[in-house]
Protein backbone atom coordinates (compact mmCIF):
# COMPACT_ATOMS: atom_id res chain seq x y z
CA UNK A 1 0.00 0.00 0.00
CA UNK A 2 1.37 3.41 -0.97
CA UNK A 3 2.46 5.87 1.72
CA UNK A 4 0.33 9.02 1.63
CA UNK A 5 1.59 12.56 2.25
CA UNK A 6 -1.10 15.27 2.57
CA UNK A 7 -0.48 18.63 0.91
CA UNK A 8 -2.87 21.19 2.43
CA UNK A 9 -3.85 24.16 0.29
CA UNK A 10 -6.21 27.12 0.61
CA UNK A 11 -8.02 28.64 -2.36
CA UNK A 12 -10.22 31.71 -2.61
CA UNK A 13 -13.32 32.20 -4.71
CA UNK A 14 -13.16 35.98 -5.07
CA UNK A 15 -16.53 37.28 -6.24
CA UNK A 16 -17.74 40.82 -6.92
CA UNK A 17 -21.19 42.27 -6.27
CA UNK A 18 -22.45 41.09 -9.67
CA UNK A 19 -21.36 37.50 -9.02
CA UNK A 20 -18.33 37.66 -11.31
CA UNK A 21 -15.32 35.53 -10.38
CA UNK A 22 -11.80 36.96 -10.35
CA UNK A 23 -9.47 34.67 -12.31
CA UNK A 24 -5.68 34.56 -12.60
CA UNK A 25 -3.93 33.78 -15.87
CA UNK A 26 -1.22 31.28 -14.96
CA UNK A 27 1.61 30.42 -17.37
CA UNK A 28 3.32 27.11 -16.46
CA UNK A 29 7.10 27.02 -16.68
CA UNK A 30 7.06 23.58 -18.31
CA UNK A 31 5.70 24.88 -21.61
CA UNK A 32 2.06 23.92 -21.11
CA UNK A 33 -0.53 26.41 -22.40
CA UNK A 34 -1.58 29.23 -20.02
CA UNK A 35 -4.83 28.71 -18.15
CA UNK A 36 -7.13 30.63 -15.80
CA UNK A 37 -7.33 29.68 -12.12
CA UNK A 38 -8.41 31.12 -8.77
CA UNK A 39 -6.05 32.61 -6.14
CA UNK A 40 -4.57 30.36 -3.49
CA UNK A 41 -1.69 28.08 -2.68
CA UNK A 42 -0.08 25.74 -0.18
CA UNK A 43 -0.58 26.13 3.55
CA UNK A 44 2.76 26.89 5.21
CA UNK A 45 3.85 24.94 8.33
CA UNK A 46 2.12 26.31 11.40
CA UNK A 47 -0.53 28.15 9.37
CA UNK A 48 -4.23 27.49 9.52
CA UNK A 49 -6.23 27.26 6.29
CA UNK A 50 -7.80 30.64 7.05
CA UNK A 51 -4.39 32.28 7.60
CA UNK A 52 -3.09 30.80 4.36
CA UNK A 53 -6.15 32.05 2.48
CA UNK A 54 -5.67 35.58 3.85
CA UNK A 55 -1.95 35.59 2.98
CA UNK A 56 -2.43 34.15 -0.54
CA UNK A 57 -5.22 36.63 -1.26
CA UNK A 58 -2.96 39.59 -0.40
CA UNK A 59 0.15 38.22 -2.12
CA UNK A 60 -1.64 37.45 -5.36
CA UNK A 61 -4.18 40.29 -5.59
CA UNK A 62 -3.13 42.96 -3.13
CA UNK A 63 -6.58 42.75 -1.49
CA UNK A 64 -6.65 42.70 2.31
CA UNK A 65 -9.70 40.79 3.53
CA UNK A 66 -10.62 38.07 5.98
CA UNK A 67 -11.63 34.84 4.22
CA UNK A 68 -15.35 34.22 4.25
CA UNK A 69 -17.04 30.92 5.01
CA UNK A 70 -15.41 27.66 3.92
CA UNK A 71 -17.73 26.48 1.16
CA UNK A 72 -15.93 23.46 -0.26
CA UNK A 73 -13.34 20.84 0.64
CA UNK A 74 -11.66 18.79 -2.08
CA UNK A 75 -9.14 15.97 -1.89
CA UNK A 76 -7.25 14.43 -4.79
CA UNK A 77 -4.26 12.12 -5.30
CA UNK A 78 -2.25 14.01 -7.89
CA UNK A 79 1.27 12.57 -7.74
CA UNK A 80 2.79 9.18 -6.97
CA UNK A 81 6.57 8.70 -6.85
CA UNK A 82 8.14 5.43 -5.72
CA UNK A 83 5.05 4.42 -3.80
CA UNK A 84 4.51 7.80 -2.13
CA UNK A 85 1.21 9.52 -2.90
CA UNK A 86 0.97 13.28 -2.51
CA UNK A 87 -2.66 14.03 -1.65
CA UNK A 88 -4.11 17.50 -2.17
CA UNK A 89 -6.40 18.64 0.64
CA UNK A 90 -7.88 21.92 -0.59
CA UNK A 91 -10.26 24.20 1.32
CA UNK A 92 -12.16 26.87 -0.64
CA UNK A 93 -13.19 30.17 0.96
CA UNK A 94 -15.65 32.71 -0.43
CA UNK A 95 -14.55 36.36 -0.39
CA UNK A 96 -16.80 39.09 -1.74
CA UNK A 97 -15.15 42.28 -2.90
CA UNK A 98 -15.75 45.41 -4.94
CA UNK A 99 -14.14 45.54 -8.38
CA UNK A 100 -13.10 49.13 -7.64
CA UNK A 101 -10.49 47.77 -5.21
CA UNK A 102 -8.39 46.87 -8.26
CA UNK A 103 -9.31 49.85 -10.41
CA UNK A 104 -7.37 49.66 -13.70
CA UNK A 105 -7.00 53.43 -13.56
CA UNK A 106 -4.77 53.11 -10.48
CA UNK A 107 -1.11 53.95 -10.93
CA UNK A 108 0.54 52.15 -8.03
CA UNK A 109 2.94 49.32 -8.77
CA UNK A 110 0.61 46.91 -6.99
CA UNK A 111 -2.39 47.94 -9.10
CA UNK A 112 -0.38 47.64 -12.28
CA UNK A 113 0.80 44.16 -11.32
CA UNK A 114 -2.68 43.02 -10.37
CA UNK A 115 -4.35 44.32 -13.51
CA UNK A 116 -1.68 42.72 -15.69
CA UNK A 117 -2.52 39.24 -14.49
CA UNK A 118 -6.11 39.29 -13.23
CA UNK A 119 -9.48 39.85 -14.85
CA UNK A 120 -13.15 39.47 -13.97
CA UNK A 121 -14.98 36.62 -15.64
CA UNK A 122 -18.77 36.23 -15.76
CA UNK A 123 -20.34 33.12 -17.33
CA UNK A 124 -22.44 35.16 -19.75
CA UNK A 125 -19.46 37.18 -21.05
CA UNK A 126 -18.57 36.54 -24.67
CA UNK A 127 -14.92 36.07 -23.71
CA UNK A 128 -15.91 33.33 -21.26
CA UNK A 129 -18.28 31.64 -23.70
CA UNK A 130 -15.58 31.60 -26.39
CA UNK A 131 -13.39 29.56 -24.06
CA UNK A 132 -16.16 27.01 -23.52
CA UNK A 133 -17.17 24.08 -25.73
CA UNK A 134 -20.43 22.14 -25.41
CA UNK A 135 -21.58 18.85 -26.90
CA UNK A 136 -25.20 18.09 -26.01
CA UNK A 137 -27.36 15.02 -26.65
CA UNK A 138 -29.94 17.07 -28.51
CA UNK A 139 -28.85 19.42 -31.28
CA UNK A 140 -30.35 21.63 -33.95
CA UNK A 141 -27.75 21.30 -36.69
CA UNK A 142 -29.01 21.94 -40.24
CA UNK A 143 -29.29 18.65 -42.12
CA UNK A 144 -28.66 20.17 -45.55
CA UNK A 145 -25.20 21.61 -44.81
CA UNK A 146 -22.02 19.69 -45.46
CA UNK A 147 -19.76 18.83 -42.54
CA UNK A 148 -17.01 21.10 -43.86
CA UNK A 149 -19.50 23.97 -44.10
CA UNK A 150 -20.65 23.40 -40.53
CA UNK A 151 -17.07 23.52 -39.29
CA UNK A 152 -16.35 26.69 -41.27
CA UNK A 153 -19.45 28.37 -39.85
CA UNK A 154 -18.67 27.40 -36.25
CA UNK A 155 -14.99 28.31 -36.54
CA UNK A 156 -15.98 31.81 -37.68
CA UNK A 157 -17.35 32.54 -34.20
CA UNK A 158 -13.89 32.33 -32.61
CA UNK A 159 -10.85 34.60 -32.80
CA UNK A 160 -8.29 31.78 -32.85
CA UNK A 161 -10.02 28.52 -33.86
CA UNK A 162 -8.39 25.23 -34.66
CA UNK A 163 -7.78 24.62 -38.34
CA UNK A 164 -10.46 22.59 -40.11
CA UNK A 165 -8.00 19.78 -40.79
CA UNK A 166 -6.98 19.71 -37.12
CA UNK A 167 -10.61 19.51 -35.94
CA UNK A 168 -11.32 16.75 -38.42
CA UNK A 169 -8.21 14.83 -37.36
CA UNK A 170 -8.97 15.02 -33.64
CA UNK A 171 -12.62 14.00 -34.10
CA UNK A 172 -11.90 11.41 -36.79
CA UNK A 173 -14.16 12.95 -39.45
CA UNK A 174 -11.68 13.77 -42.24
CA UNK A 175 -13.59 11.48 -44.60
CA UNK A 176 -16.92 13.17 -43.83
CA UNK A 177 -16.16 16.81 -44.71
CA UNK A 178 -17.90 16.69 -48.12
CA UNK A 179 -20.97 14.81 -46.89
CA UNK A 180 -24.25 16.39 -45.81
CA UNK A 181 -24.91 16.18 -42.10
CA UNK A 182 -28.41 14.77 -42.54
CA UNK A 183 -27.08 11.81 -44.52
CA UNK A 184 -24.73 10.66 -41.76
CA UNK A 185 -25.36 7.81 -39.33
CA UNK A 186 -26.05 8.59 -35.69
CA UNK A 187 -22.48 7.71 -34.67
CA UNK A 188 -21.01 9.87 -37.43
CA UNK A 189 -23.18 12.80 -36.37
CA UNK A 190 -21.92 12.45 -32.81
CA UNK A 191 -18.33 12.73 -34.04
CA UNK A 192 -19.23 15.86 -36.03
CA UNK A 193 -20.85 17.37 -32.92
CA UNK A 194 -17.63 16.69 -31.02
CA UNK A 195 -15.61 18.46 -33.74
CA UNK A 196 -17.91 21.50 -33.52
CA UNK A 197 -17.51 21.57 -29.72
CA UNK A 198 -13.71 21.67 -29.84
CA UNK A 199 -13.06 23.91 -32.84
CA UNK A 200 -12.81 27.07 -30.71
CA UNK A 201 -9.88 25.73 -28.63
CA UNK A 202 -12.00 25.45 -25.45
CA UNK A 203 -10.39 25.64 -22.03
CA UNK A 204 -13.55 24.10 -20.56
CA UNK A 205 -15.42 21.40 -22.47
CA UNK A 206 -18.84 19.97 -21.52
CA UNK A 207 -19.62 16.55 -23.01
CA UNK A 208 -23.10 15.09 -22.45
CA UNK A 209 -23.08 11.34 -23.19
CA UNK A 210 -20.52 11.85 -26.00
CA UNK A 211 -20.20 8.23 -27.12
CA UNK A 212 -23.89 7.31 -27.37
CA UNK A 213 -24.41 5.59 -30.72
CA UNK A 214 -20.71 5.00 -31.40
CA UNK A 215 -19.28 1.59 -32.20
CA UNK A 216 -16.34 0.25 -30.17
CA UNK A 217 -13.65 1.56 -32.54
CA UNK A 218 -15.21 5.04 -32.76
CA UNK A 219 -15.65 5.13 -28.98
CA UNK A 220 -12.00 4.30 -28.41
CA UNK A 221 -11.05 7.01 -30.90
CA UNK A 222 -13.13 9.61 -29.07
CA UNK A 223 -11.61 8.57 -25.75
CA UNK A 224 -8.15 9.12 -27.24
CA UNK A 225 -9.21 12.56 -28.49
CA UNK A 226 -10.51 13.52 -25.03
CA UNK A 227 -7.25 12.41 -23.40
CA UNK A 228 -5.34 14.48 -25.96
CA UNK A 229 -7.37 17.59 -25.12
CA UNK A 230 -6.85 17.08 -21.39
CA UNK A 231 -3.10 16.67 -21.92
CA UNK A 232 -3.14 20.03 -23.73
CA UNK A 233 -4.71 21.74 -20.71
CA UNK A 234 -8.46 21.53 -21.45
CA UNK A 235 -10.75 20.81 -18.49
CA UNK A 236 -13.50 18.32 -19.39
CA UNK A 237 -16.81 17.75 -17.60
CA UNK A 238 -18.36 14.56 -18.94
CA UNK A 239 -21.70 12.92 -18.15
CA UNK A 240 -22.11 9.26 -19.01
CA UNK A 241 -24.05 6.11 -18.26
CA UNK A 242 -21.14 3.99 -19.53
CA UNK A 243 -19.28 3.29 -16.31
CA UNK A 244 -16.31 1.88 -18.19
CA UNK A 245 -16.08 5.27 -19.89
CA UNK A 246 -15.85 7.08 -16.56
CA UNK A 247 -13.34 4.53 -15.35
CA UNK A 248 -11.20 4.99 -18.47
CA UNK A 249 -11.27 8.81 -18.61
CA UNK A 250 -12.11 10.45 -15.31
CA UNK A 251 -9.70 11.82 -12.74
CA UNK A 252 -12.67 12.50 -10.47
CA UNK A 253 -16.16 11.01 -10.45
CA UNK A 254 -19.42 12.36 -9.06
CA UNK A 255 -22.37 9.97 -8.69
CA UNK A 256 -25.79 11.64 -9.02
CA UNK A 257 -29.08 10.20 -7.85
CA UNK A 258 -32.43 12.01 -7.76
CA UNK A 259 -30.78 15.29 -8.72
CA UNK A 260 -28.09 15.39 -6.03
CA UNK A 261 -24.48 14.22 -5.68
CA UNK A 262 -24.33 11.20 -3.38
CA UNK A 263 -20.65 10.33 -3.83
CA UNK A 264 -17.59 12.16 -5.18
CA UNK A 265 -13.89 11.38 -5.45
CA UNK A 266 -11.28 9.71 -7.61
CA UNK A 267 -12.17 6.44 -9.33
CA UNK A 268 -10.09 4.61 -6.75
CA UNK A 269 -11.84 6.39 -3.88
CA UNK A 270 -15.26 5.48 -5.28
CA UNK A 271 -14.26 1.86 -5.76
CA UNK A 272 -12.78 1.73 -2.26
CA UNK A 273 -16.27 2.29 -0.83
CA UNK A 274 -17.12 -1.23 -1.93
CA UNK A 275 -15.42 -4.17 -0.23
CA UNK A 276 -16.26 -6.62 -3.01
CA UNK A 277 -13.61 -8.61 -4.84
CA UNK A 278 -14.05 -10.70 -7.95
CA UNK A 279 -12.30 -14.09 -8.07
CA UNK A 280 -11.82 -15.97 -11.34
CA UNK A 281 -10.41 -19.46 -11.53
CA UNK A 282 -10.62 -22.86 -13.24
CA UNK A 283 -11.83 -25.63 -10.94
CA UNK A 284 -13.72 -28.93 -10.91
CA UNK A 285 -15.58 -28.08 -7.70
CA UNK A 286 -19.41 -28.19 -7.80
CA UNK A 287 -21.13 -24.82 -8.28
CA UNK A 288 -23.54 -25.50 -5.41
CA UNK A 289 -20.66 -26.17 -3.04
CA UNK A 290 -18.93 -22.83 -3.69
CA UNK A 291 -22.25 -20.97 -3.59
CA UNK A 292 -22.95 -22.33 -0.10
CA UNK A 293 -19.77 -20.88 1.44
CA UNK A 294 -20.63 -18.10 3.91
CA UNK A 295 -18.37 -15.42 2.38
CA UNK A 296 -19.58 -15.87 -1.21
CA UNK A 297 -22.06 -13.27 -2.49
CA UNK A 298 -22.57 -14.87 -5.88
CA UNK A 299 -20.94 -17.42 -8.15
CA UNK A 300 -21.28 -18.09 -11.88
CA UNK A 301 -19.85 -20.90 -13.96
CA UNK A 302 -18.95 -21.01 -17.65
CA UNK A 303 -17.64 -24.46 -18.46
CA UNK A 304 -14.91 -25.10 -15.90
CA UNK A 305 -14.27 -21.39 -15.25
CA UNK A 306 -15.78 -19.76 -12.16
CA UNK A 307 -16.43 -16.13 -11.33
CA UNK A 308 -17.00 -15.51 -7.63
CA UNK A 309 -18.01 -12.23 -5.95
CA UNK A 310 -17.07 -11.90 -2.29
CA UNK A 311 -16.33 -9.40 0.48
CA UNK A 312 -13.62 -11.69 1.93
CA UNK A 313 -11.38 -12.67 -0.95
CA UNK A 314 -8.55 -14.05 1.20
CA UNK A 315 -10.88 -16.42 3.04
CA UNK A 316 -12.50 -17.69 -0.17
CA UNK A 317 -9.16 -18.18 -1.92
CA UNK A 318 -7.85 -20.22 1.02
CA UNK A 319 -10.95 -22.41 0.93
CA UNK A 320 -10.66 -22.87 -2.85
CA UNK A 321 -7.05 -24.04 -2.48
CA UNK A 322 -7.98 -26.42 0.36
CA UNK A 323 -10.87 -27.98 -1.56
CA UNK A 324 -9.18 -28.18 -4.98
CA UNK A 325 -5.44 -28.89 -5.14
CA UNK A 326 -5.67 -28.72 -8.94
CA UNK A 327 -7.04 -25.16 -8.94
CA UNK A 328 -5.49 -23.04 -11.70
CA UNK A 329 -5.70 -19.68 -13.54
CA UNK A 330 -6.51 -17.89 -10.28
CA UNK A 331 -7.22 -14.14 -10.52
CA UNK A 332 -8.44 -11.74 -7.84
CA UNK A 333 -9.69 -8.27 -8.82
CA UNK A 334 -11.19 -5.49 -6.76
CA UNK A 335 -14.65 -4.16 -7.50
CA UNK A 336 -15.03 -2.05 -10.58
CA UNK A 337 -16.84 1.24 -10.85
CA UNK A 338 -20.02 -0.58 -11.90
CA UNK A 339 -20.23 -2.53 -8.64
CA UNK A 340 -19.46 0.60 -6.64
CA UNK A 341 -22.14 2.55 -8.51
CA UNK A 342 -24.78 -0.09 -7.80
CA UNK A 343 -23.96 -0.28 -4.08
CA UNK A 344 -23.77 3.52 -3.65
CA UNK A 345 -27.08 4.16 -5.41
CA UNK A 346 -28.77 1.38 -3.45
CA UNK A 347 -27.58 2.97 -0.19
CA UNK A 348 -29.00 6.32 -1.30
CA UNK A 349 -32.39 4.89 -2.35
Amino acid sequence: MAHRIPRPAARILLVDQQGRLLMFRFTPEDGRPPFWCTPGGAVDPGESYEEAARRELYEETGIIADPGPEILQRTADFLTIEGVEVTADERYFLVRTDAREIDPAGHTELEQRVMQHWRWVAPHELSARRRTGVMLQSEGIPDNLKVGELLAQTRSYYADPLATAQCADIAGIADLLDRRYGKLSGGQQRRVQFALAICGRPQLLFLDEPTVGLDIEARQGLWSAIRRLVADGCAVLLTTHYLEEAEALAERVAVLAHGRIIAEGSVRQIRARVAQRRIRCVSDLPLEMIGAWPDVRSVHRDGDRFEIVTDAAESVVRQLLREDTELRDLEVQRAGLAEAFVEITQEAA
